[in-house]
Order: C-alpha cells, then structure tokens, then sequence
C-alpha cells in the first residue's frame, strides 16, 4: 500500500480509533463505516499502479471467548487510470517508482490505459487461544480490471498480491524491533506539524534519491528524470505517508532511501 486515507461516510476527514479496546464477553460489536482513498504500489507483473476510493466497514466483535476483527470493504468507482512505476530492487525492501505516467511497464503493454473497475474484500482476523497471543486471518478477495472493458485479472493474481501483503503484514507485526504504538503515533504527529517547506523538503530528498535508484537500476533513463512529474508533490497526507514508510523502514532495520536525520531530523 502506498498510502490509505480514511473519511467520514460525509466525506469529511475522520481519525480511526487510535487504539482499539478490548470487548468484554457480553460487550456490543464496534462498527465503524467511512469512505477510503487508497493508493497502490507497483504491480509485481505489470509496474501499474492504481488510486481509487472504497466504502468500508470495521466490525470488532467477540465471538467463541476471542476477539474477532472484520474488515469489508467495496471499491465506489472506477479507479484512476493505472500509471506506470516500478519495483526498485528487492520487493522486500519498499523501494518503488512512481512516474505519473499512464501505462504500464511491461514489454508491449506501455501504451495501455488500465482501470480496475470493481473491487471487493472481505477479511476476518481472529485472536488465537495459544500462547504467546496470535492472529489468524482469512481473507476474500474479488477483482475486476483490464483495459477496453475486459477484464485480464486471473485467480494467480490475486493470490499473488494476497501473499505479498501478509507476507509484508507479518514482517512487521512479528518484528522485535517494531517500535510501540505511541512511538509510532508521535512520529506521525511531529511530521504533521511540520511548517510546509520542511515537509516538502524532506519529500523532495526522497524523491531524489528514488530517481537516482531508479536510473541506476536501469528503470528509466536519464532524461526521464527531468519530466515535470519526476519531482511532483502529491497532498501532505500522503507525504507523510511516505515517510513514515521510510521511518518503519529505519526502525525494522531495512535499508532505507534517506537517512534517519533527514526522516526525523536525528542523528
């Protein structure tokens, strides 16, 4: 995910619980509904990614002496027309490339105006009775997208994207180093009160550096770096969203594209 804004079902901006309690035995399910404007990294096979908008739907429940989160959610719209990135490296590492061109980076297929046009997911995570405490989830997921109206998604692919989330869910859940809530909520709320010019300057330092990796890696070349959307400046929401990625990155121990004193302004 390259970044996921929540709003109210009014549209207007609204915070999710902050922590999530504990329901008691008898206690009455939490449902929360809103809207969700999500932004997607670089598809594995094709480099395309996508923007749209889902309505979804949070259920926190207790069922069978166990704590119970459902998560439903349905795409509003067609999404944006699909846009041309790349994987820079290891997938493992999070290190991508977002031209703000449409089409996509497969041999043969950059002409390609891409959509997905319905998207459908239901996920049920489940406390385990075990010890240490652990999480089981069992996840749905429909998809229709393609170009001219026909749609090439396979079952391999889905289950493919399926794998690469919990695959990056669970290195960052299971990982010692994962730094505690608070540490994580407070990061996010120093960026956020960041004056404009020093959010954009830490952004534009990671942009940078993403352009420079992608033309060493041989992604792009040279020239492609000098395009008006090399360096474009996306809201803030999802500037801070970049670095916090690269803040995670940092506390996990994984390479990250700027340094810990441009991302936190710390040695």
């Amino acid at each position: 995910m390259r970044y996921s804004q929540w709003s109210s079902l009014q549209g207007k901006s609204r915070k999710l619980p902050g922590r999530w309690k504990p329901l008691a035995h008898n206690g009455k399910p939490v449902i929360i509904r809103g809207t969700q404007r999500d932004g997607i990294t670089p598809d594995q096979t094709t480099g395309v990614y996508y923007e749209y908008d889902l309505k979804r739907t949070l259920i926190l429940l207790h069922f069978n002496e166990q704590q119970v989160l459902v998560s439903i959610s349905k795409q509003m719209n067609i999404s944006d027309v699909g846009k041309k990135g790349f994987i820079l490296g290891n997938d493992d590492d999070w290190n991508y490339y977002y031209s703000g061109e449409t089409g996509s980076a497969q041999a043969g297929l950059g002409w390609v105006k891409s959509y997905i046009y319905d998207y459908f997911s239901v996920a049920v995570y489940t406390e385990s009775s075990s010890s240490p405490a652990t999480v089981r989830a069992g996840i749905f997921q429909w998809i229709r997208a393609g170009w001219s109206g026909i749609n090439f998604v396979q079952a391999e692919h889905i289950i493919k994207g399926m794998k690469r989330h919990s695959k990056n869910l669970k290195s960052i859940l299971e990982s010692p180093n994962l730094p505690p809530p608070e540490q994580i909520a407070a990061t996010y709320q120093w960026l956020s009160s960041l004056p404009p010019n020093e959010l954009v300057a830490k952004y534009t330092a990671l942009q940078q550096a993403r352009l420079v990796l992608a033309v060493t890696s041989g992604k792009i070349k040279s020239p492609e770096t000098k395009k008006p959307n090399a360096l474009a400046h996306p809201p803030k929401e999802q500037i801070i969203d970049a670095l916090m990625l690269e803040y995670l990155k940092i506390a996990l121990g994984k390479p990250s594209l700027i340094n810990k004193q441009i991302v936190l302004g710390m040695n």
